[in-house]
């Protein structure tokens, strides 16, 4: 019995991940690796609910089967927070133009517009920026140590065409397909 408990726990343990990381892939319409992490799910869970129902009816196996699934999700998402799959639109709100910061944002590599609006006491400017998910902790610490009083919201975009990100993006895979060509 312990040889279960310890084999369940282990598969939820590799389950859930790989059910966190298949969602993931479907909605970031990566379908190959989905269905890929979606025959490794079925795998895992047929072989470990055939385990947790099989022979005796021990409930210490299905309370570890459920708390290997807590857990599972726990390390899924941290997974997914390291992973940082996808792109992130940060909108900043400032109180006045930052030059310096707009310039050091550019210089960085992220794709910066820079807005002029009116807001209740008086002009604001406002920054839409773009930039892959791996990039936003270090964006943000970016716009917190030139403007700490900013206004900053974060969202994740759909989809989208165009742009500084997007041509950036196509050059950097002609330079890699030009080497891979010159090798």
């Amino acid at each position: 019995m312990l040889k279960d408990i310890v084999l369940v726990l282990a598969l939820q343990l590799v389950y859930v991940p790989i059910l966190t990381l298949r969602t993931i892939f479907m909605v970031k319409n990566m379908s190959l690796l989905a269905a890929l992490m979606g025959f490794l799910e079925a795998l895992i869970y047929v072989f470990g609910l055939s385990i947790v129902f099989s022979g005796e009816q021990s409930y210490v196996v299905m309370i570890v089967y459920a708390a290997g699934f807590g857990a599972g999700l726990f390390i899924g998402g941290y997974i997914e927070q390291k992973l940082a799959i996808g792109y992130t639109s940060v909108t900043v709100n400032l109180q006045q133009k930052n030059q310096e910061l707009i310039h050091l944002l550019r210089e960085s590599g992220y794709g910066v517009t820079v807005y002029t609006g009116e807001g209740r006491d008086s002009q604001r400017y406002r920054l839409d920026i773009l930039t892959k998910r791996n990039r936003e902790e270090e964006l943000l610490e970016l716009i917190e140590q030139h403007e700490p009083k900013a206004f900053i919201i974060s969202y994740e975009p759909r989809r989208f065409k165009g742009g500084f990100l997007v041509a950036s993006m196509k050059k950097r895979v002609k330079k890699k397909k030009a080497a891979c060509h010159e090798s």
